[in-house]
């Protein structure tokens, strides 16, 4: 597999392989020593999968506040979404910016988000199923969320606060700059 930087080093994108023949592909989608190799030594400790059955869905922004913050390492099994990392450390040097990359089912692509960042995504097709793993196992104690559209962060989302499909706790989740010091 191949992990390439992003213009934020921290958050890679990771490149699984695939060999294929006419039967279809194989691919090793997650390997402990190829992550080590590329300075990721994470102990991953659940799995977690979420389906979107309306495009324009949008998840996020998510992300655990310590001690029990959250790397996630995401991939996509069905459809597609535009995956969003964004810097919520207020002293490093890329506070408030963001990664936002494109994961589908056919290319395999994965993003790995360190600790610091919060998590979000928006469907681009219906019927979408995304897949990730943690480092720290859910704790609704530690739970936070920023508003997917905040307008200091700035992201580029493919749809609209109109068009959104949105849950009632992204729906009413603080600016980054009303939840305070998060990390």
């Amino acid at each position: 597999m191949d992990v390439i930087d992003t213009h934020i080093p921290a958050v890679k994108r990771i490149v699984p392989k695939r060999f294929g023949d006419a039967r279809g592909w194989f691919s090793e989608t997650f390997r402990a020593d190829a992550l080590e190799r590329a300075g990721i030594a994470v102990s991953f400790v659940q799995d977690n999968q979420s389906f979107s059955a309306p495009k324009g869905t949008v998840r996020g922004l998510h992300f655990q506040i310590p001690p029990q913050p959250q790397v996630k390492l995401v991939r996509v099994l069905s459809g597609a979404i535009l995956d969003v990392a964004v810097d919520i450390r207020p002293d490093s040097p890329t506070y408030r910016q963001y990664v936002a990359v494109r994961l589908d089912a056919e290319g395999g692509e994965q993003l790995f988000i360190p600790h610091g960042f919060a998590h979000g995504f928006c469907t681009l097709t219906p019927d979408v199923m995304v897949a990730y793993k943690v480092d720290s196992y859910y704790s609704p104690a530690h739970d936070r969320a920023i508003r997917w559209n905040d307008p200091e962060i700035g992201i580029d989302w493919p749809v609209g606060e109109a068009e959104a499909v949105l849950s009632d706790k992204d729906r009413k989740a603080p600016t980054l700059g009303e939840a305070g010091r998060l990390f």
